[in-house]
């Protein structure tokens, strides 16, 4: 995301694999973006386990820095259209835990302008925002939006990220974890193999196989060639059993 030639090279793999059927769906993230919009305007923040803490005064940087951002990537992948939880009530949900403050839990997907979009050849371009029962915006881990939509549509999803993979030893980037059931995947989150960022990718992982998601696999999106790659089974397929 914040080294621009690759992030254009993976937009243009996005536009390739748009125009050989069905357009994908891209749900994106924003992390290095925001943290530095925070520190310019002096707000605080950390982390719980992976979780943006996000406090009231921070939400309306964190939406128009999702915002534009979603339309940069609409724009470098070509065909596209950027959406928030504003259009269309995309993404709705619930907070999560008082101690992460506006986070979100997403508990429902409107697939309506998703689904129109691709219809006519655009591929969404889905940020990480989401609506409250109230209409107020809450922050919502990118990698479980991204599972809630695969597990709307039923099909499968990829979380790039800045790793090969689930690594054996976060240590060694060789000891890449082919695949991984989930039990296994809990053991290693609870004794702390999994830790820091990984965990929400993990879990959104499994919460997308449990949804409907046909697949779920996390790989390297460094390499401009990564989804290709991805697609072809290189990075970590999770199993549900």
């Amino acid at each position: 995301m914040t080294d621009t030639a690759t992030r254009r090279a993976v937009a243009a793999g996005l536009r390739r694999l748009a125009g050989t059927g069905t357009p994908p769906v891209v749900v994106h993230g924003g992390g290095p973006f925001i943290q530095a919009a925070l520190d310019q305007a002096g707000i605080e923040h950390g982390f719980v386990r992976g979780l943006r803490v996000t406090r009231p005064e921070s939400m309306e940087i964190i939406e128009r820095v999702l915002t534009v951002l979603g339309k940069h990537l609409a724009h470098e992948i070509g065909p596209a259209v950027g959406l928030t939880a504003r259009d269309a009530g995309t993404l709705t949900a619930t907070v999560r835990e008082p101690e992460l403050g506006r986070v979100g839990r997403v508990e429902g997907v409107d697939l309506r302008a998703i689904n129109a979009l691709r219809a006519g050849g655009l591929v969404p371009v889905v940020a990480c925002l989401a609506l409250d029962a109230a209409g107020e915006p809450l922050n919502v881990n990118g990698d479980e939006a991204a599972g809630a939509v695969a597990g709307a549509i039923g099909e499968g999803v990829l979380f790039l990220t800045n790793v090969p993979g689930v690594l054996d030893d976060p240590a060694d980037t060789t000891s890449l974890i082919a695949e991984m059931a989930r039990e296994e995947a809990l053991a290693r989150i609870q004794d702390g193999r999994i830790a820091g960022g990984m965990i929400p990718k993990v879990e959104a992982a499994l919460a997308a196989l449990s949804q409907g998601a046909a697949f779920a696999v996390i790989a390297d999106g460094r390499d401009p060639s990564g989804i290709e790659r991805a697609l072809a089974g290189r990075g970590t397929r999770v199993k549900a059993g």
